[in-house]
């Protein structure tokens, strides 16, 4: 009965495993649903859409018939959502994250307006987004005087490195 019920259990295990591809990607939690691009190409993902949400602003504003009323509305809306969704993207540090939840404010800001029916003024939000994500680029990698400055005086005691510079702002750092 032993040998039956092993025998059983390796058939199950042995079709199991062979019911899946070997080359399908595992997927474990939020990691499939992003980091499908590089923070850099996230940034320039969000500012492609922004500028196109500003486009059709700048058409609704000079008389474009096709894209005048309500369907315009809409139009941008989706603009501004895709642009929100691809700022997910964006992930490289904390400094970072917390600059794109900053500049994420400025395209939801332009969204209620939108919504609200004052373009120029979502004109003004999305141009400010536009410029806080392109900021955002100087703030991926951090420089080896940020590195040093980021240093604990515990991480040099576990190491048993001395380290004069750590602590020090990147500005003292010569």
């Amino acid at each position: 009965m032993k040998l039956l019920k092993s025998a059983v259990a390796a058939t199950t295990l042995t079709l199991c495993l062979g019911s899946f591809p070997a080359s399908a990607e595992v997927c474990l939690g939020m990691a499939c649903m992003y980091n499908r691009m590089t923070p850099v190409q996230g940034i320039d993902a969000t500012i492609g859409q922004i500028t196109a949400a500003l486009k059709e602003i700048q058409l609704i504003n000079t008389g474009g018939a096709a894209h005048h009323g309500e369907g315009g509305d809409e139009i941008i809306i989706g603009y501004i959502k895709e642009a929100l969704k691809l700022t997910k993207e964006i992930n490289a540090n904390d400094k970072l994250d917390r600059n794109r939840n900053r500049a994420n404010d400025y395209l939801k800001k332009a969204r209620t307006s939108v919504q609200g029916g004052d373009l120029n003024l979502a004109s003004e939000q999305l141009v400010q987004a536009e410029k806080r994500f392109t900021e955002l680029k100087g703030m991926i990698d951090l420089t080896q005087a940020d590195r040093v400055s980021q240093q604990t005086n515990l991480l040099n005691r576990i190491l048993d490195t001395p380290d004069p510079a750590a602590g020090a702002r990147a500005g003292a750092i010569k």
